[in-house]
């Protein structure tokens, strides 16, 4: 055989095996739905120094993937793009600088990769900005994905469709409520829109400190879920102001913390539900940013307001240490097989789902 042929025959070997299945966001537009494809053959990730290639069980989604197909202002987000910023697997390849002991591991991802800057004389010090994995680059929707191993928490032999769908909704409700909003055990929440990940996650953290809960949704079948799980109070979101239903709840009281991730629909009625010396905390704007705000409620009450947006490896490290021990578990809506990535989307779009929703990797 010539070498030639041989060249040729190794190069089309490496074709076929660099190749795997991806849900991808193919353009820009509305509905997302309309652009997600199902592929084959996308092409295979390759790890830099310093990152690891990890072959995906599951990957779970978030309302982030939707925003990657929408478009985001000041995001160059290239099509056709894989989205995704949950996911769980096996390590498969290391990159240089990286351990080969990590091979064969099983982790959960932190999407959230800390962008390094560089110290100046100029330039004061300020807390680190983040990019995120499934947003400004490649995700978890796909067979395989690249990480930096820095970002990557072995888990053992937890199950990775329990994991996926616990990282980022868990990881973000922690950082807002108990960094940022420095909630107390015993206190009086109010959680918005049950039903979605992050709100979940606040049902739940919540509940591990011992703290009373008040949630809302638009759908009372919702509110029964939700009081199924442990809600103590709930309200139907009828589209008007509910902050009254709330302060009956609490003797007309108001909540000490409200976490919310709606955005300006229900903003005013978030504020009016606060008592004294409250905090609002926010990690969203599903419904928009603009919101209108009470400037002389929040000053003579004393509110707080704080936002998060994901959080480091050190509070990664302590909500997922509640995982592991089973004290916290994520509320899972449906798994799905790769081939029926559009449904998942379709679902998520539509927001009927209850929990999350998780792709299964492991299956044709």
């Amino acid at each position: 055989m010539g070498a030639s042929v041989r060249l040729a025959i190794a190069l089309a070997a490496s074709t076929t095996l660099a190749r795997m299945r991806a849900l991808t966001i193919a353009r820009q537009g509305m509905p997302v739905l309309s652009n997600v494809e199902f592929i084959a053959d996308f092409p295979d990730p390759t790890a830099k120094a310093g990152e690891v290639v990890v072959r995906t069980e599951a990957a779970a989604l978030n309302h982030l993937d939707l925003w990657v197909g929408r478009g985001m202002p000041g995001i160059d987000i290239r099509y056709p793009a894989i989205s995704g910023s949950d996911g769980a697997g096996i390590i498969e390849s290391v990159g240089a600088g990286v351990d080969a002991a990590w091979i064969g591991k099983r982790i959960l991802l932190n999407a959230a990769v800390p962008k390094e800057i560089p110290a100046r004389p100029d330039l004061r010090p300020a807390p680190l900005d983040i990019t995120m994995i499934g947003e400004h680059g490649p995700g978890c929707l796909a067979e395989k994905f690249v990480a930096p191993i820095e970002n990557c928490l072995e888990i053992g032999e937890s199950d990775p469709i329990t994991a996926a769908a616990f990282g980022l909704s868990h990881l973000t409700a922690w950082r807002m409520m108990v960094t940022q909003a420095e909630m107390r055990a015993g206190s009086l929440v109010l959680i918005t829109g049950i039903g979605g990940g992050v709100a979940l996650a606040c049902l739940a953290i919540a509940r591990h400190f011992g703290c009373e809960t008040i949630v809302t949704s638009r759908h009372q079948w919702k509110l029964d879920r939700a009081k199924a799980l442990g809600a103590h109070h709930c309200v139907l979101d009828d589209g008007t102001d509910w902050s009254k239903q709330v302060r009956q709840l609490s003797a007309r009281r108001g909540v000490d913390l409200c976490v919310d991730s709606i955005g300006k629909a229900v903003h005013g009625s978030c504020i009016k539900s606060l008592a004294r010396g409250g905090t609002f905390a926010t990690c969203g704007a599903t419904t928009g940013s603009d919101a209108t705000t009470d400037l002389t409620r929040i000053f003579w009450n004393q509110l707080r307001l704080v936002g998060a947006t994901m959080g480091d490896m050190r509070e990664f490290r302590e909500v997922v240490a509640l995982f592991r021990s089973g004290a916290i578990a994520p509320v899972i809506d449906q798994v799905f097989a790769p081939s029926g990535g559009r449904e998942a989307f379709a679902r998520l779009e539509a927001g009927e789902q209850f929990g999350k929703l998780v792709i299964d990797w492991r299956e044709s």
